[in-house]
């Protein structure tokens, strides 16, 4: 049985779409706090921006699990095989103190996406790579302007 693909147009794809778009206000929420919080608060926000970015970037990763483990996966090797990089790094990333760690988690980020801009087409995908590289963007400069607050 054939299934049809979600779009970004369809009724599923404007919930992913909320979603997606959902997922940014943390990573806003806490760049901003960085900012702004008593030095008391600072290493706690600092800590809750960078575990954050890191449970995005593993999930990003996951994304290429789901993919490789289709019956007809293209590429599938390279799917497996990444989807368990970004949750590496990402570990590593949190054990970083935050003004490390943030621009770490930043390019890890734009290394996902571009990994994503690369395969998603051939997975059939495409239509998704708006979202995601606005998606990327935003928790990209959320992690840069929260390192720059450390």
């Amino acid at each position: 049985m054939a299934h049809t693909p979600i779009t970004p147009d369809s009724a599923a794809g404007v919930l992913i779409q909320r979603l997606g778009y959902a997922g940014l206000i943390p990573f806003a929420t806490l760049a901003l706090l960085m900012w702004i919080v008593t030095p008391e608060a600072h290493p706690l926000v600092a800590m809750a921006l960078t575990s954050y970015a890191a449970v995005i970037c593993a999930f990003l990763g996951g994304i290429h699990w789901g993919i490789g483990l289709r019956h007809n996966a293209p590429s599938r090797k390279l799917h497996m095989v990444w989807g368990v990089v970004p949750s590496l790094v990402a570990w590593v990333g949190v054990m970083m103190p935050a003004y490390a760690g943030l621009p770490l988690l930043a390019v890890l980020l734009i290394a996902c996406y571009l990994v994503d801009r690369k395969t998603w087409a051939e997975a059939g995908l495409r239509d998704w790579m708006t979202l995601r590289f606005r998606l990327t963007v935003v928790s990209t400069l959320a992690c840069l302007l929260g390192a720059a607050a450390t």
